[in-house]
C-alpha cells in the first residue's frame, strides 16, 4: 500500500517537473517580446503612441483568373447520318451567321433516304384513296369489316414511316415539303446554328465523318464573362452584385468594370474556388482563355485602423507595439489590411488591441531597440 502512495506521489511531482519547462518557455517567449525605452530614448527616436482608431474601411481583394464562356454559348457542331466532307471554307477565327453554310455533305446514304421519303409519300397517297374507297364500300355493306381494317392499318402504318423520314429529313437539313423527284441531291448544306466565330476544325475535305464526331466548334461572344479564383479564406467575404474592375495583361492602366454574377459554392483540390463575372461593356478584342487580373471591392465593415508606420515586418510577419505602461512596449502579432488614405485595418488573436495605446509613429525604432537588446543578452 505504501509502495501504490508513493508511486502516486512520484507521477504527480513528475507531472508538475513536466508542465514547468512549458510555462518557462511560455514566460521567457513573452518576454523577449518586450522591450524598455527610458524617456530620453523615446524622445531622440520621435517615437509617439496613440490608440487604434475604430472606423469604416472599405477592402479590395486582388485575384487573378481567365475569360470563360457559359456552355450553352459553345456549340459543337456534327452531321447526325454521317458521311463525306465534300467542302467547307472554315478556320479558327472566322465569323459566322447564324444560317450561313459552312460545309457540305455528301453520301450515298442521303439519295437513299429522300428516295425512301418519296416512295412511302406515293405509297401513301395509294393508300388514302383505297381507305377512303373500302370505307365507302363498308359503309354500304359491300365489303367485309376485315378488310377496311386490313386498309386502315396499312394507311395508318404508312404515315408514321413518312413522319419519320421527314423527321431524319429536317434532322440534316432538308425541307420534306420541298422535295421531289427532280430535286433529289447527293450532297446537304451544313448551316451554322448560331452568330458568333470558329474556335476549332476537326475535319478536312474528303474525310468520312461519324454521327458522333464533331466537325466544328462554334462560340457566341455575347455572353462571355470573367472567371476569377478565389482561395477558400476569401470566399466567405463575397456575395452577388458586388463590383469588379478588371483589366487584361496585353492593356496595362485599361480597366474594365463588372459585377460578380456567381460564384461557387465548394473548392478545389487547390484550396480555390471560381467566381464569375459579367462586363459592364463587352470588350471587342476578347477570347476565352485570355488572362486577367482583377480588384474586387468588398462590402465596408469596421475595424481598427493605425497609420501605416505603426506597422513593421519581421521574419515575414507583421507586428505593433502595444503599451503596456509608461516606457515598456510588447510587439503583438497581427493581420494587416489596406484600410487606404495610409491607413491599415490591423486584428490580432493574441489581444484586444483597442485596450491600450499603441505605437502610431517610428514603431522600427523600438524593433530595433528590442532586437539589439536581444542580441546583447
Amino acid at each position: 500500500m505504501k509502495w501504490i502512495i508513493g508511486m502516486a506521489s512520484w507521477l504527480v511531482l513528475a507531472a508538475c517537473g513536466s508542465q514547468e519547462p512549458k510555462t518557462n518557455e511560455k514566460q521567457a517567449t513573452k518576454e523577449q517580446s518586450v522591450v524598455e525605452l527610458d524617456t530620453a530614448q523615446l524622445q531622440l527616436a520621435g517615437i509617439d503612441t496613440g490608440w487604434a482608431v475604430k472606423e469604416k474601411v472599405s477592402s479590395k481583394l486582388t485575384v487573378n483568373g481567365v475569360v470563360d464562356v457559359p456552355p450553352q454559348n459553345i456549340v459543337s457542331v456534327s452531321f447526325p447520318l454521317g458521311g463525306y466532307l465534300k467542302s467547307t471554307r472554315l478556320l479558327p477565327g472566322m465569323r459566322v451567321r447564324k444560317g450561313e453554310v459552312i460545309g457540305m455533305i455528301e453520301d450515298q446514304g442521303l439519295v437513299q433516304l429522300q428516295q425512301d421519303y418519296l416512295v412511302t409519300k406515293a405509297k401513301l397517297n395509294y393508300l388514302k384513296q383505297d381507305f377512303e374507297r373500302q370505307q365507302l364500300l363498308n359503309e354500304n355493306k359491300v365489303n367485309a369489316d376485315k378488310v377496311l381494317q386490313q386498309v386502315s392499318t396499312d394507311y395508318q402504318s404508312q404515315q408514321v414511316l413518312l413522319k419519320g423520314y421527314s423527321e431524319k429529313l429536317r434532322l440534316v437539313g432538308i425541307e420534306p415539303d420541298q422535295l421531289t423527284e427532280s430535286s433529289l441531291s447527293r450532297s446537304v448544306a451544313l448551316r451554322s446554328p448560331i452568330n458568333g466565330y470558329v474556335s476549332k476544325v476537326n475535319v478536312n475535305i474528303g474525310k468520312y465523318v461519324n454521327p458522333t464526331d464533331v466537325l466544328f466548334e462554334l462560340i457566341n461572344p455575347d455572353d462571355m464573362h470573367g472567371a476569377l479564383t478565389v482561395f477558400e479564406k476569401d470566399i466567405s467575404k463575397l456575395r452577388l452584385g458586388q463590383k469588379v474592375s478588371m483589366e487584361f495583361v496585353d492593356e496595362p492602366g485599361v480597366t474594365y468594370p463588372g459585377d460578380i454574377i456567381i460564384f461557387s459554392r465548394n473548392v478545389d483540390e487547390n484550396r480555390a474556388g471560381a467566381v464569375h463575372c459579367h462586363f459592364d461593356k463587352m470588350p471587342d478584342h476578347l477570347m476565352p482563355g485570355m488572362f486577367l487580373n482583377a480588384t474586387i471591392f468588398l462590402d465596408d465593415r469596421t475595424a481598427l485602423t493605425v497609420p501605416e508606420e505603426a506597422v513593421v515586418r519581421f521574419s515575414g510577419k507583421q507586428y505593433v507595439f502595444q503599451m503596456l505602461s509608461a516606457n515598456r512596449f510588447e510587439m503583438v502579432e497581427v493581420a494587416v489590411e489596406s484600410a487606404g488614405k495610409g491607413r491599415l485595418a490591423i486584428a490580432s488573436n493574441e489581444t484586444d488591441l483597442a485596450t491600450q495605446p499603441l505605437v502610431v509613429k517610428n514603431a522600427y525604432a523600438v524593433l530595433g531597440k528590442l532586437k539589439n537588446t536581444a542580441d546583447e543578452e
